[in-house]
């Protein structure tokens, strides 16, 4: 089919095989057959030939380089579709020997008239650069350019360019900063992402910090509710208040409306500017926005999710009337769950942590291991933040060790054995309650937590904690790593706190140790040896280290403190690759710290050209010449006619001046005299219709009047003695030389007289419609005459 005569066999078979590709099925076998088809004359097929050799001419370079003039010379087609397909071909067959043809080609297209086809010269720069980096000044010259587009289908992708090919080049955007902000909302939503990131890096390198002398949220917290405004100092509002420099304020006006955009990257992007740029007392903005994309696909809700876990560790205040929103659906996947579970502990207050801790309860009933376990978790995460409920919340877990479900028993064992570090002496009973469930629970996570509190408070359970160790010693051989390991710790420490019951099952445990097949265990219990019974050692007498052994083993531990893990992200830009898996990839750019003085504003200042504030008049009124140097009409009509057309139009004026004032001095007759000569011209330029703008509006039998002067052939006819002494009636002319005479005096400086345009718009609707309808008919009349005469 593709080696066929017809364009529409052609045209199916580019079609089957886009196809292909786009199903991801492999198609350069017929790389050959399609590249033949780039001298066809449709262009349907020629824009599918392009895509296809978009794709493949990577691969196959050889056969890709043949057609190279094809692309030069469609780089002169007409059609623009054409022409930057053309270019993206050219720029995607990566081979060095080409690039000063790409240089040229991006060159003449980032001059060209289309859009689409700038739009595709900044998308060649980076792949020119990515082949051959010592091209990057005059790409750098080409980039420029395309800077100070202002088309919005080419700063996006300008953008972008200026991204991967030189971003230290601050200085280029100064320029186009202030265009940039007002195109923003204009630009396509890809290009609005690129346009946001890149504007954030430039905030925060030409901007100062605008929470520098901001008051903290635990600060402002402290206030209290109901604060007199005579109490507070003057000074003091002022440092509160941030100052923000006018394009700073200018970007965060631009990027708010984005907001309300339906992409979620656009409004992740608006987030992240807000987050690292604005004022404090203005990040709250973004919240409702973020909010409103919980209800989209899983992958967005998670990355939004994060955004949102993230910035919850600095702001509490800015998602709580949001927290039924992160309350947890059954339709929910596990991984929602867990980072709704993770939002939900960070904005916990002495205010909502009765409707959390509610929530939670429900969470353990849930079908769902891993999400089980993160429920308790988050329990004991309250509890240890909010110290008014960790009574509460130390019952309810106690009541969980009854539970059937052992994952649920082992997790609430290990929360537990975290808030008693906290007040241990209060809570003998517990201790108790958990050393009887070494018999029954069977996690290892579990038994180790209990072993190691047996360990650490054998004081307050001297008769248990040794029966428990014997226990132990029975079952060493078969328990897990991690038991082993807590097993041998607690041998020490009731071998340091009570020696005679337990100094044998010491030796006992520690011996079974040295055999065991881990390494990390016979090391271990090697080094107790050496610290618990030097005299078993070679070195015959006890040691440092011996002495020391209850200082070392016994020593007084801090409770420990539950952090979020989202804490640490704040190394990384907001919604970014780094920041969603928490570690640096590989291509990211860090962002710059605020300077501590703002570099120079003007450099943001656009130099405009002087305007010409007179133009150059079309005609003037003293310089006239009394005769028309054109005739409008035909050449065949004579000055006669035209003399004629103008005392007709001078009739017409009459009639609508006899309604006006009739005396007027002899001194102002004389000067309209001179004056009318004056404007005799300009009536001669203009139609009639533009003439008498300034006159009085007729009534409708006055304007029949007047087109029936102007239609009746019998008017041109008019001899020359009748016209004269038409234009000699002293009872007329007076009055109109006299009308018009009038604005003159009071506005003699004619500084800017205005064009034929400037009036033509003057004029109302309606007079205009019928200039036209007129001028529209003896055009038709004089073609329909002087086709008469040629037949």
């Amino acid at each position: 089919m593709l080696d066929s005569n017809k364009d529409n066999l052609k045209l199916e078979a580019m079609k089957r095989i886009i196809g292909m590709v786009a199903k991801g099925r492999e198609a350069s076998d017929l790389f050959p057959a399609v590249v033949k088809n780039v001298v066809s004359k449709n262009i349907e097929v020629k824009k599918l030939v392009y895509v296809y050799l978009v794709r493949y001419a990577e691969e196959q370079q050889d056969l890709a380089l043949l057609s190279i003039s094809t692309f030069q010379r469609a780089l002169k087609d007409p059609n623009q579709l054409i022409r930057a397909s053309a270019l993206r071909v050219l720029s995607s067959i990566r081979v060095t020997m080409i690039v000063p043809i790409v240089m040229l080609a991006i060159k003449d297209a980032a001059a060209d008239m289309s859009p689409y086809v700038r739009k595709t010269a900044a998308h060649a720069i980076p792949k020119l650069y990515s082949l051959d980096q010592d091209q990057k000044e005059e790409l750098i010259q080409v980039l420029e350019k395309l800077l100070y587009d202002k088309t919005t289908l080419v700063v996006g992708s300008a953008v972008m360019a200026f991204e991967e090919v030189c971003p230290e080049r601050i200085d280029l955007i100064h320029k186009n900063f202030r265009k940039l902000c007002s195109l923003l909302v204009d630009v396509d939503e890809w290009g609005q992402v690129v346009i946001i990131n890149m504007l954030t890096r430039y905030a925060r390198s030409q901007f100062t910090d605008p929470n520098l002398q901001d008051v903290d949220e635990d600060e402002e917290s402290k206030r209290p509710f109901y604060e007199d405004e005579n109490e507070v100092d003057e000074e003091q509002q002022e440092k509160r208040a941030p100052t923000l420099d006018p394009d700073h304020r200018l970007l965060l006006r631009s990027a708010k409306p984005l907001l309300q955009s339906r992409n979620a990257a656009v409004v992740l992007s608006v987030a992240q500017l807000y987050h690292h740029t604005a004022p404090r007392s203005e990040v709250h903005q973004v919240a409702k926005a973020m909010i409103r994309l919980l209800r989209s696909h899983r992958e967005v809700q998670d990355i939004v999710l994060t955004s949102i876990a993230a910035t919850a560790t600095r702001r509490k205040v800015m998602f709580e009337p949001f927290l039924k929103s992160f309350f947890v659906r059954s339709s929910d996947a596990t991984h929602i769950k867990l980072l709704k579970l993770e939002i939900l502990t960070s904005l916990a207050t002495e205010s909502s942590v009765g409707i959390i801790l509610r929530e939670l309860q429900t969470y353990v009933a849930a079908h769902d291991p891993p999400f089980v376990a993160a429920a308790i978790q988050a329990i004991g995460r309250c509890a240890s933040n909010i110290k008014e409920v960790t009574d509460t919340c130390l019952n309810g877990l106690v009541s969980l060790l009854s539970n059937k479900d052992q994952a649920v028993v082992a997790e609430s064992v290990v929360v537990i054995k975290k808030l008693l570090q906290t007040q241990p002496s209060a809570h003998r009973e517990i201790i108790i309650q958990m050393a009887k469930l070494v018999d029954s629970v069977t996690v290892p996570q579990a038994r180790a937590s209990i072993l190691w509190l047996l360990g650490e408070y054998s004081e307050r359970v001297p008769k248990i904690a040794p029966d428990v160790l014997r226990k132990m010693a029975k079952t060493f051989t078969s328990e897990e790593d991690i038991v082993k390991l807590q097993v041998m710790t607690l041998a020490v420490k009731l071998c340091l706190t009570n020696p005679k019951q337990t100094k044998l099952l010491c030796q006992y445990v520690l011996q079974l140790a040295k055999y065991d097949q881990n390494y990390d265990l016979r090391d271990r219990a090697r080094f107790l040896r050496h610290i618990i019974f030097p005299a078993d050692a070679e070195s015959g007498g006890p040691t440092r280290l011996s002495k020391q052994a209850k200082k070392i083993f016994l020593a007084p531990k801090p409770a420990p403190v539950p952090e979020s893990h989202f804490k640490d992200r704040e190394q990384f830009q907001l919604g970014s690759l780094s920041h969603y898996i928490n570690t640096k990839a590989n291509g990211y750019q860090e962002l710059p710290p605020f300077p501590l003085e703002a570099p120079d504003p003007k450099a943001r200042d656009v130099e405009t050209e002087p305007q010409v504030m007179e133009q150059a008049p079309l005609f003037t009124a003293k310089k006239v010449s009394s005769k028309k140097d054109s005739k409008f009409y035909s050449d065949t009509e004579s000055p006669e006619d035209e003399s004629e057309e103008d005392e007709n139009s001078s009739d017409e004026d009459d009639d609508d001046d006899e309604e006006e004032e009739d005396s007027s001095s002899d001194k102002d007759e004389e000067e309209d005299d001179n004056e009318d000569e004056e404007s005799s011209g300009l009536e001669e330029k203009l139609p009639k219709k533009v003439v008498k703008s300034n006159a009085k509006p007729k009534s409708d039998e006055e304007e029949e009047e007047d087109e029936s002067d102007e239609d009746d052939s019998s008017s041109e006819s008019v001899s020359d003695s009748d016209s004269e002494d038409e234009s000699s009636e002293p009872s007329s002319v007076p009055k109109k030389q006299t009308r018009n005479a009038k604005p003159a005096k009071e506005s003699t400086p004619v500084v800017k007289p205005k064009s034929n345009l400037d009036l033509l718009l003057d004029l109302d609707d309606g007079v205009f419609c019928q200039l036209i309808s007129k001028v529209l008919s003896v055009i038709f009349c004089f073609q329909f005459l002087q086709h008469l005469l040629q037949s």
